[in-house]
């Protein structure tokens, strides 16, 4: 019988261990997750286009007029030595929520008056009067009323029919007739229909109205006339209206491509020469 076999008492060898890799915990998960998101969203994109938009900007106006800035929520430059802003609308601005527009605001610029176009001619109402007449006094706006001037029309009837529409209240700015056009007429007859409309309308509401033109059409055919009247001169684009000490503005029209909340479309943004005892006292007492 053959001997027995011994046993081994040698263990067997276990099979090596695998290497586990290690699992990242939930937080890391979820701030990578985090990143990831922001990544791909459309308001990371945005922010770094508006990054890149504003810087750029900074570099555009190295050099360039220091009181003359770009309000980017207003889309136009403004110049910055001037203290009270408004608007004139008609009804190409369609329905405004007056309210919004009284609420904006861009560092210290803000909407304190607006002009609004009444009458034109002899015959047409803006459709939008009413309503905007009504409608920006409740938001606090100082509103005065404007009428355009159509020089081959009596300048009597055309007082006579601006009147019928727009009553003078205590609190708004006078009225304005807004001349930019000798339609068909020649100058000095222009001038003599206008002088009519100024005389009624004083007449009638004791107070002076105030004139409006472009400044080439201003300085063409109604400087030395009426400097004794108000006035609001448009021109566009320029860090500063320079018209001389000759001629005593008021107002000024710099733009006439403004966003304003509450308004669908584009605007004219204006400036009142003076601070804020100056412009109570143009008021209508």
């Amino acid at each position: 019988m053959p001997a027995a076999r011994k046993r081994s008492t040698a263990r067997k060898k276990l099979p090596p261990k695998r290497k586990t890799k290690k699992r990242l915990s939930i937080k890391w998960k979820a701030i990578i997750a985090g990143i990831i998101l922001l990544l791909l969203s459309p308001f990371y994109y945005g922010y770094v286009i508006k990054s890149i938009a504003s810087t750029w900007r900074w570099i555009w106006d190295i050099g360039k007029v220091s009181n003359y800035r770009v309000y980017k929520s207003f889309n136009i430059r403004i110049p910055t030595n001037y203290k009270i802003h408004g608007i004139d609308v008609s009804s190409y601005q369609g329905k405004i929520d007056w309210q919004r527009v009284k609420n904006m605001r861009e560092d210290s610029v803000h909407i304190s008056f607006a002009f609004i176009k009444a009458t034109e001619g002899i015959l047409l109402v803006d459709p939008y009067f009413q309503r905007n007449w009504r409608e920006a006094p409740k938001a606090g706006i100082a509103c005065g009323a404007y009428h355009y001037f159509r020089p081959r029309f009596s300048g009597k009837w055309q007082a006579r029919f601006f009147l019928q529409n727009v009553k003078t209240q205590k609190g708004f700015l006078p009225a304005v007739v807004d001349i930019e056009e000798l339609d068909g007429v020649r100058p000095a007859k222009m001038r003599e229909e206008l002088d009519d409309f100024l005389k009624q309308v004083e007449a009638k509401t004791k107070v002076k109205p105030i004139i409006y033109s472009g400044l080439t059409f201003y300085q063409d055919y109604l400087s030395g006339y009426f400097d004794d009247y108000h006035l609001w001169i448009a021109h566009y684009y320029k860090p500063q209206l320079s018209v001389g000490h000759a001629i005593n503005w008021n107002f000024w029209q710099h733009s006439d491509k403004a966003k304003v909340n509450g308004i669908s479309y584009i605007v004219d943004f204006d400036v009142f020469n003076g601070d804020s005892l100056a412009f109570r006292k143009l008021l209508v007492q």
